[in-house]
């Protein structure tokens, strides 16, 4: 396990494209088929197609990008690193995370073969998750500059996304409004806690 770790490691450090965006793509499959499985309980109705578009998205679109996104921010400097922190969790939230938000629900749209329900969907998601993103993000995101070595802060962000990808695609692929399947998973999650 440790070998894995530091060739993980040096992967990041001398390939971090490659790097990032295989974990990505692997972190927003992996959220999609919790979300599937576990909370919509689709069992054998398993929608791979689903799992596959959102392992792209991950990999192809969200991965490059906040890698990019990262190595901007690991370049900036600051007079001390307590404002070096809240200035780029500030970047980070109220820049990037709106354009994030937004580019996932037009993605998933087009992906679907059903761009004309991007706008819909922005219009009736966007607002709620991104101010749940906040609520996840901020807070993962003061750790992470603060204490996280640059190259892992992707993973820091990955870990966490793995959860925030069950929930986006939860959110996604429902014809409910974010607060019903809200609703949902604080069901599911008390009787995974309670069992």
């Amino acid at each position: 396990m440790a070998s894995m770790f530091r060739a993980y490691n040096a992967l990041l450090i001398r390939r971090p494209y490659v790097a990032q965006c295989a974990t990505a793509a692997v972190l927003f499959g992996a959220g999609d088929v919790i979300a599937q499985q576990a909370i919509e309980r689709k069992g054998k109705n398993h929608d791979p197609m689903r799992t596959l578009r959102l392992s792209f998205y991950g990999g192809a679109m969200f991965g490059p990008a906040i890698t990019a996104w990262f190595l901007f921010l690991g370049r900036l400097t600051f007079k001390s690193p307590t404002r070096g922190v809240i200035y780029r969790v500030w970047l980070d939230q109220f820049v990037i995370a709106p354009v994030v938000v937004g580019a996932f629900f037009t993605s998933m749209a087009t992906l679907e073969g059903k761009p004309f329900e991007a706008k819909a969907r922005i219009q009736e998601k966007y607002s709620p998750t991104l101010i749940r993103n906040w609520g996840v993000f901020i807070p993962t995101q003061l750790i992470n500059f603060w204490i996280v070595p640059p190259q892992w802060r992707f993973g820091v962000v990955g870990v966490v996304s793995l959860f925030w990808n069950t929930y986006l695609s939860a959110v996604n692929a429902s014809d409910s409004s974010v607060e019903e399947v809200d609703e949902v998973i604080e069901k599911e999650v008390k009787e995974v806690v309670h069992a």
